[in-house]
């Protein structure tokens, strides 16, 4: 994976920058999300998804990065309201530099379950999941 890929990240991440977020993701990424079932298949929804976790997390930062050629493996910290939270984002691009698999993990389980019910009512209310 190019130093390019993952710095493209890194800016997303650091600007709040849903444009580059946009066109760093393929068109038919797959997004396993922590608080969801089954996965996420397109551009539209895991950019959502994205936009709405970035917009939920506060105080997050980056701890450490793992990168096998184009997978890379980020570990996070961040706070939803009370509960502090640990996670991993697992992320795998294309040779043409898109996400095409993006995994996220989150432990404990109350700030799970934070999580799981602030993303729940976001995507009912963008029509992305029955109500």
């Amino acid at each position: 994976m190019s130093q390019a890929n993952l710095d493209k990240w890194h800016q997303v991440i650091a600007n709040k920058d849903m444009k580059l977020l946009r066109e760093i993701l393929h068109e038919d990424v797959e997004f396993h999300s922590p608080t969801l079932w089954q996965p996420k298949i397109g551009r539209d929804i895991t950019q959502y998804i994205l936009k709405m976790v970035i917009d939920i997390f506060q105080d997050f930062e980056y701890q450490r990065e793992w990168v096998d050629e184009n997978n890379l493996a980020l570990e996070f910290s961040a706070r939803v309201d009370d509960k502090k939270i640990k996670g991993i984002d697992l992320i795998r691009w294309n040779e043409e530099g898109k996400i095409i698999h993006f995994e996220v993990m989150l432990r404990p389980m109350n700030g799970l379950q934070v999580m799981f019910d602030k993303m729940t009512t976001h995507l009912q209310e963008a029509g992305f999941l029955a109500k």
